[in-house]
């Protein structure tokens, strides 16, 4: 739904929450909670959806009449989707994750055929006044790739130069632009700014040039200007917090390099002052050990005293070393309601949201608002609700700030 002062942004959560094995269960996902949630937070107004398929669900959604059976329904219920999540190619809940969720990587075939159904699949339901993305993952996942190997660059350079193509042909046919926003995370192949600006100019506006000028028969500026439009950033204001960035340095950054955002993912992150007594930690320790599921990866960064930062792979591995004395603050890659600032002793990155928030008002970089708490069956006891009311309360808080 349409949210700001001028209606400028489309504000949508992801159904990433909702497990669901097949299409029949995704569809019967956004018939429960679509409709609801639009009568309470925009009943007079169109409700945005930001759709998580997986492989499985996409081809099932392109057999037969399905797809344009969906799109009758989103347009009689009041509904749209104009971004899909295209990170996790399996299943996202009731099994083990960690770093399974970055498989297939950029590298592979079954990557790029499943974006491609999603760009099929977004072409038909993105509506006409308004861009749309697919987000995706980090290219891979930093320990399976060395950083000197060009030949495993260049796959995934020429996935993307491919997925470029069928965007540009998208939008020459369908009049649509689709962009794919590739989203960073602690221990992708690119987690923070200053890698994903690398990987733009060595990699992506060099040799993907190269390759998309080939495919299109255009020169290398004209495809340079076509894979700055058609690939782009998925912000995700969690994963960002995590590796200590400021947000007005990520933009310009950007900015500096021509790199476009495709949207905000509006998430938080557990983040935890360390105090010099040990019981103080202990104690720290007890209220953290909750969150250390086994589900999910939740990377740490260890921010120590002299202002150098430490990787933990998984929380477990952080707790294991929770008396280091040169540890100032963890933050670690757990998405907890945005909404809330401190759970006990532990505290959240919600002013990292804010300040993004601020430079979204401020810059209008991208139009496409999506929360993505997908924790709400692995958090803590004490932190779950009924998910209906859960979602609503992220949706009031965020409305809140962006109208305020």
């Amino acid at each position: 739904m349409k949210v700001g002062a001028d209606g400028f942004f489309h504000l949508t959560y992801c159904t990433n929450v909702h497990p669901a094995d097949g299409w029949d269960e995704v569809l019967a996902n956004v018939e429960q909670y679509g409709g609801a949630l639009k009568e309470r937070l925009a009943p007079e107004a169109a409700f945005g959806l930001g759709l998580r398929l997986s492989s499985k669900d996409s081809c099932e959604l392109l057999e037969g009449d399905r797809l344009p059976r969906f799109k009758e329904l989103l347009d009689r219920q009041g509904l749209y989707v104009a971004i899909i999540n295209g990170f996790p190619y399996g299943p996202f809940h009731g099994e083990v994750i960690k770093s399974a969720v970055f498989a297939p990587d950029w590298r592979e075939e079954a990557r790029v055929q499943y974006t491609l159904r999603l760009v099929e699949i977004l072409s038909t339901l993105l509506p006409d006044d308004v861009d749309g993305g697919i987000s995706t993952c980090p290219l891979s996942y930093k320990g399976w790739i060395d950083p000197c190997d060009d030949a495993a660059w260049e796959s995934i350079t020429d996935n993307l130069a491919r997925i470029a193509a069928a965007l540009v042909r998208t939008r020459e046919t369908h009049g649509k632009l689709i962009h794919l926003d590739i989203e960073p995370e602690p221990d992708g192949l690119i987690e923070d700014s200053h890698e994903v600006e690398r990987f733009y100019r060595r990699w992506l506006l060099s040799y993907g040039a190269q390759r998309l000028a080939e495919m299109l028969g255009t020169d290398e500026p004209g495809a340079r200007e076509h894979l700055l439009e058609h690939i782009r950033i998925c912000w995700d204001t969690c994963h960002a917090a995590v590796e200590f960035e400021d947000p007005a340095d990520v933009l310009a950054r950007f900015d500096a390099a021509g790199i476009k955002v495709g949207r905000i993912q509006v998430s938080a992150a557990v983040k935890i002052g360390l105090p010099n007594d040990p019981n103080e930690r202990e104690a720290i320790g007890r209220e953290l050990a909750p969150f250390a599921e086994s589900t999910y990866l939740h990377q740490v960064l260890q921010r120590n005293a002299d202002g150098t930062l430490h990787h933990y792979a998984d929380l477990p591995d952080a707790l294991a070393s929770l008396q280091d004395p040169d540890a100032e603050e963890w933050r670690t890659h757990f998405h907890v309601p945005i909404f809330l600032d401190k759970y006990g002793r532990l505290g959240s990155t919600q002013d990292d949201i804010l300040r993004v928030f601020r430079l979204a008002e401020e810059r209008r970089f991208t139009r496409h608002l999506e929360i993505e708490t997908y924790t709400w069956d692995v958090l803590p006891a004490d932190l779950k609700r009924d998910l209906l009311s859960s979602v609503s309360r992220e949706y009031r808080w965020v409305m809140d700030v962006i109208d305020a």
